[in-house]
């Protein structure tokens, strides 16, 4: 039992991992001795962060376009020319935006929903001989998608597209969890409360004590917080633990 959270020697790639929430799981893995591949679309972000982290471990940048399949197969060839197998897939990328009903464009929708849901799918489509060659029955490959708490309560904002498309996350998230456990992988989620990010940054800055005094627990997340949650979902712990999206958001989704 003394090693239940051990992830040593696992390879993960984390998308969108040069900042926020990405960076923070990163990190996580890197210093619990993953060997982590990081992407993100502007190489000099991710190329800084790959080289701040490699302090800690091994960490790779490669930068890619997520948003479209055609970016999804370029980044699955660079890696598969380095790796023949993966343990660990973390779909963090993502964006939102936030519009009037009356004037929600369609840009904002489709450039939300194709990162945030689209490309979770197709990335996973296209690195599945990679994630059913690393999974077994004591250790699966595992398949970590963030949500948002925004995808399971009203999030009391106008960004539509962004809550329509973790709440399908949510529900992808247990429909491939099922059609792949066969495979020895799971595939789970996390919902993220208010976490500091860039993404975060604007609406902190207008009502940040309005919001922290709205978390039961009276506080944002930390990185410790973050890479918890994937470090369990990625290590024995969690090994018949599938299809299931945790909060991890201080208790707003609890007190909704």
């Amino acid at each position: 039992m003394k090693n239940l959270f051990d992830i040593n020697n696992k390879t993960a790639i984390v998308t969108g991992g040069s900042r926020g929430i990405g960076a923070m799981i990163a990190r996580g893995f890197v210093e619990n001795g993953v060997k982590t591949y990081i992407t993100s679309r502007k190489a000099s972000d991710c190329q800084a962060t790959a080289k701040s982290l490699s302090e800690f471990g091994e960490c790779i940048a490669i930068t890619s376009d997520l948003s479209t399949v055609e970016g999804i197969e370029e980044f699955v060839k660079a890696f598969a020319e380095q790796e023949e197998t993966l343990g660990i897939l973390v779909n963090n990328a993502g964006a939102t935006w936030g519009a009037p009903l009356a004037e929600f464009p369609e840009s904002g929708w489709d450039k939300v929903v194709d990162l945030n849901l689209k490309s979770p799918f197709f990335l996973l489509q296209k690195l599945l001989p990679l994630l059913q060659k690393s999974g077994s029955a004591e250790d699966p490959a595992r398949v970590i998608n963030l949500a948002s708490i925004n995808g399971m309560t009203n999030s009391h904002m106008e960004n539509y597209s962004y809550t329509a498309a973790k709440a399908g996350v949510i529900h992808l998230t247990r429909h491939l969890a099922t059609q792949l456990a066969g495979d020895y992988i799971n595939v789970n989620a996390i919902s993220p409360g208010l976490f500091p990010s860039k993404m975060t940054a604007g609406i902190m800055s207008e009502q940040g004590e309005e919001i922290l005094r709205g978390i039961p627990r009276g506080r944002a997340g930390t990185a410790e917080d973050a890479a918890g949650a994937a470090i369990f979902l990625s290590s024995r712990a969690s090994a018949w633990i599938t299809g299931v999206t945790l909060p991890v958001d201080g208790g707003v989704v609890a007190s909704a």
